[in-house]
C-alpha cells in the first residue's frame, strides 16, 4: 500500500497538482484541485457558452469563490491575455467579502477581440507563516516556543532567494534569512526583517505557491469603445429637401442630407443613424399614416425594401446615388460622426429576391406569399424571409450585403426585429462578420421579452434596445437602471428617447419639460442613448388618442423640418441636448454602466443615481424630478462610501449644468422647477 500524503513541508520545491476536468455543480464551473476549490466566476455567460462582453480601456471586475478547508491562507490571481499575446498577464485577486469567500480583480483589456481569462487559487505559505508568528507572538509566546515556526520562515525565505532577482532583492531576503536563524537577537529583532516592506512584497508579488489549482478558462469579447458609450442620433435623408414654392415637401437627397450633418455634429451626437435608404417597392405601397392606398407622389414606407433599382445593396434613386453615399460617410467622419445604416431583412413584393429566390419566402396554402403581420397591424408591401429552405444561400447573401456596406465605410448596423430570425442565424452571422472586421457594432431593435432580448446580445448582438420608452416612475426606473446593472456583463443598452415607430404615451401631447426629463434620464442612465429627429422640436401628436404612432409618420411621408426657425423661436430643445451630450464628454463617470447606483431621496418624484469613474474615482450625481409641471423638492440621501468617501465626509459638488457650486455631505436638500431645471447633474473631482 502506498503511504498517504502528509502535510505540506515548506523546504520542499514549489509543487502544483495536476490540472483537473472542469466539473458542473448545481449549474456552475467548479475547478477541484486537491484542497483548493474555485467556484462561482464571473463574468460567465451561459456557463461559458458565450463570451462576456467588455470594452477597450473598461475596468472589468473578474470575481470568484474561492475556498479550502481549515485555516491555511489562500491567494489567487487571473490569469489573463488577448489576441495574439504569447504570454498571458496576471493579475492579483483580493478578498472583497472574506465572510463569504468571495474574490475580486480587475482588468483593463487594451485592444478589441477575443480575450481569455482564468482564475487560478493556491495555498500560501508566507501568508499563513506571517499570521500565524504574529498570532503566536501575541499570545505571548517566546523564542523557544516558536524554534519551528522561524525555521520554516527561513525556509520560505530561501525558495525565493534562489530564484532569479536583483541583488538587492537577495541581500534583504538573506538578511531576513539570517534575522530568523539568529538566535542571540531578541524575537522582534529576529522577526522584524521578515516583516518590512520590501521582504513582504517580494513574498507577495513574487509568490511560493502550493497545491495550485488553474480555473477554467472564460472568454472575453472586447470591442471597440464606441460598443459602450456614444450618442446616436437618428433622422431620414430624404426628408432633407425642404419645400417648394407651393409649400409641397420635396424628396431629400444625400447630398442635402450632409447639410444636416454639421448641425448634428453641433449637438454632440457620435452616431448618425440612417433608417433604409434602399429601392422601396410599388406594389401595395402605403400612404401617409399607413393607409393601404398610395398616391404616385406618395414615398412609401423605407421599410418595404426592393424595386426593380435593386435590393439591400442599392441606393434609392431619388436619394443619389452610391457615390454619393460615399461622400456622406465621408463627411461625417470629418465631422467626427460615425454612419449607421438599418438592416432590415425583410421584402418589398418588387424586391429582385421575389423573383429570383422565390425559395426565400414563405407560401400560403392559395399560393401566395405571405405578407408581414403583427395583428392587429398588417403589412401587406412587406414579405418576410423564409430561413428554413435554403438557409445556406440566405447566409450567403446577407453576408454579402453586410460586406458591400462594410466596404463602404459602415461599421455599425442597427437590426431591424432581430428576434423574428432564428438565433442560429445571428450566431454565425456576427462571429463570421467580427472575425474580419472587429470594429464592426450591431444594435439589436428588440422590444421583446428578457429571454430573447438578453438572448440576442449573448449570440453576439454588441448594443440592445430597453423597455426604457415605457418606465416612467421612480419605482419602475430604479429596477430598470438595476437589471442594467446585473446584465452588464452580457448585454449594453441603448436607450432611444422616441423612435419613427414609438411616440411614448408618456410624451404623447406632452409640454417641453416632459421631453427634456426623458433626454436628462437616458443620456446619464446609460453611455449610450438615441434621439429620434422631431423630439427636440417636441413632436407630440398620436396619429389617435392612445396610439404609439405618430400623426403624418415620417415612415410614410416626407417631414422637412426647419430646425433653425425652431430655435430661434426657442420652440427647440436642441440647447439641452448639447448640454447633456457636453457633459457626458466631459465627465468619464457617464460613460460605465457597472458603477449605476441608485440613492435614497424622500420623495417618490425625484429620483437620484450616480456613476463612478473606476480609473480616476470621480463621480457624478444625478437627480432629476420626474414631474413635468410643478416643482418638487426634497431630501438627496448618499451612500457615500459607494461615491469612495466615508460617511462624514464633505465635499464640493460641481452643478455641470448651471455651473453653481454647492457643500454637500451625506444629506442634501434638492429643488426642480421644471420649468427652469429638470435636473441637478452634479460632478464630483477626486482631485
Amino acid at each position: 500500500m502506498r503511504p498517504r500524503a502528509g502535510p505540506p513541508r515548506a523546504d520542499l520545491p514549489e509543487r502544483r497538482q495536476g490540472r483537473m476536468r472542469p466539473s458542473t455543480h448545481h449549474g456552475r464551473d467548479v475547478a477541484v484541485s486537491g484542497r483548493l476549490v474555485v467556484d462561482e466566476v464571473s463574468p460567465v455567460i451561459s456557463l461559458g457558452r458565450y463570451p462576456a462582453k467588455a470594452v477597450v480601456g473598461e475596468h472589468v471586475p473578474i470575481q470568484a469563490t474561492l475556498w479550502r478547508e481549515g485555516h491555511d491562507q489562500q491567494a489567487a490571481h487571473v490569469s489573463w491575455r488577448g489576441p495574439d499575446d504569447r504570454v498571458a498577464r496576471q493579475t492579483r485577486m483580493l478578498p472583497v467579502d472574506p465572510g463569504l469567500d468571495r474574490w475580486s480583480a480587475v482588468i483593463r483589456p487594451d485592444r478589441p477581440g477575443l480575450w481569455t481569462f482564468r482564475v487560478d487559487t493556491w495555498s500560501d505559505p508566507w501568508a499563513t507563516w506571517r499570521h500565524a508568528v504574529e498570532t503566536k507572538i501575541g499570545a505571548g509566546q517566546d523564542a523557544v516556543e516558536l524554534a519551528n515556526d522561524l525555521e520554516t520562515g527561513a525556509r520560505l525565505l530561501e525558495r525565493v532567494v534562489r530564484r532569479p532577482g536583483s541583488r538587492a532583492v537577495r541581500a534583504a531576503l538573506t538578511t531576513a534569512v539570517e534575522a530568523l536563524r539568529d538566535q542571540d537577537r531578541p524575537l522582534p529583532q529576529r522577526v522584524a526583517p521578515a516583516f518590512d516592506e520590501p521582504v513582504d512584497t517580494v513574498m507577495t508579488e513574487q509568490p511560493v505557491r502550493e497545491l495550485v489549482t488553474r480555473g477554467v478558462v472564460h472568454q472575453l469579447w472586447v470591442d471597440r469603445e464606441r460598443a459602450l458609450f456614444g450618442s446616436w442620433y437618428e433622422f431620414f435623408p430624404r426628408s432633407t429637401g425642404g419645400r417648394d414654392q407651393t409649400g409641397r415637401p420635396v424628396h431629400g437627397t444625400f447630398r442635402t442630407a450632409i447639410a444636416e450633418l454639421d448641425r448634428i455634429a453641433d449637438l454632440g451626437f457620435d452616431v448618425v443613424y440612417l433608417p433604409p435608404i434602399h429601392p422601396i417597392g410599388h406594389t401595395h405601397r402605403k400612404g401617409p399614416n399607413n393607409t393601404l392606398t398610395a398616391t404616385p407622389r406618395d414615398v412609401g414606407s423605407p421599410w418595404a425594401i426592393g424595386s426593380p433599382d435593386g435590393g439591400h445593396d442599392a441606393v434609392h434613386p431619388d436619394l443619389g446615388t452610391l457615390d454619393d453615399f460615399d461622400r456622406f460617410v465621408t463627411r461625417a467622419a470629418e465631422l467626427g460622426l460615425e454612419v449607421a445604416l438599418d438592416l432590415a431583412l425583410q421584402c418589398s413584393p418588387d424586391h429582385p429576391w421575389v423573383t429570383h429566390h422565390p425559395e426565400w419566402f414563405t407560401r400560403r396554402p392559395d399560393g401566395t406569399i405571405a405578407y408581414a403581420e403583427n395583428p392587429p397591424k398588417k403589412y401587406q408591401d412587406i414579405y418576410p424571409l423564409d430561413f428554413d429552405n435554403d438557409p445556406d444561400g440566405l447566409y450567403a447573401e446577407i453576408h454579402r450585403v453586410l460586406t458591400h456596406w462594410i466596404d463602404h465605410g459602415v461599421r455599425i448596423f442597427r437590426v431591424d426585429n432581430p428576434h423574428t430570425k432564428p438565433p442560429a442565424f445571428w450566431h454565425r452571422l456576427i462571429i463570421d462578420l467580427r472575425t474580419r472586421h472587429p470594429d464592426v457594432l450591431f444594435l439589436s431593435e428588440a422590444f421583446t421579452r428578457p429571454a430573447r432580448m438578453y438572448g440576442l446580445s449573448r449570440l453576439g448582438f454588441t448594443q440592445h434596445y430597453t423597455y426604457f420608452t415605457w418606465r416612467t416612475t421612480k419605482h419602475e426606473l430604479t429596477e430598470f437602471g438595476r437589471d442594467l446593472v446585473d446584465h452588464a456583463h452580457e448585454a449594453r443598452p441603448n436607450l432611444f428617447v422616441n423612435t419613427p415607430d414609438i411616440l411614448p404615451t408618456s410624451l404623447a401631447h406632452a409640454s417641453p419639460a416632459a421631453f427634456a426629463i426623458r433626454a436628462a434620464l437616458a443620456a446619464t442612465l446609460s453611455p449610450s442613448w438615441g434621439v429620434y429627429a422631431g423630439f427636440e422640436l417636441v413632436e407630440n401628436q398620436p396619429v389617435r388618442p392612445g396610439s404609439e404612432e405618430y400623426l403624418d409618420s415620417e415612415k410614410y411621408e416626407l417631414r422637412p423640418r426647419d430646425h433653425t426657425r425652431a430655435l430661434r423661436e426657442g420652440r427647440s430643445l436642441e440647447p439641452w441636448l448639447h448640454t447633456l451630450n457636453e457633459i457626458r464628454r466631459r465627465n468619464r463617470a457617464l460613460a460605465t454602466l457597472r458603477t449605476l447606483r441608485f440613492h435614497h431621496v424622500d420623495n417618490e418624484a425625484l429620483i437620484a443615481y450616480s456613476k463612478t469613474d473606476p480609473e480616476t474615482g470621480d463621480a457624478v450625481i444625478v437627480v432629476v424630478t420626474l414631474d413635468p409641471d410643478v416643482p418638487q423638492e426634497g431630501t438627496v440621501w448618499l451612500d457615500l462610501p459607494e461615491l469612495r468617501m466615508a460617511w462624514q465626509d464633505r465635499f464640493t459638488a460641481h452643478e455641470e449644468v448651471t455651473g453653481a457650486r454647492w457643500d454637500w455631505g451625506r444629506t442634501n436638500y434638492v429643488r426642480l422647477d421644471p420649468h427652469r431645471a429638470v435636473a441637478h447633474i452634479v460632478s464630483v473631482r477626486r482631485r
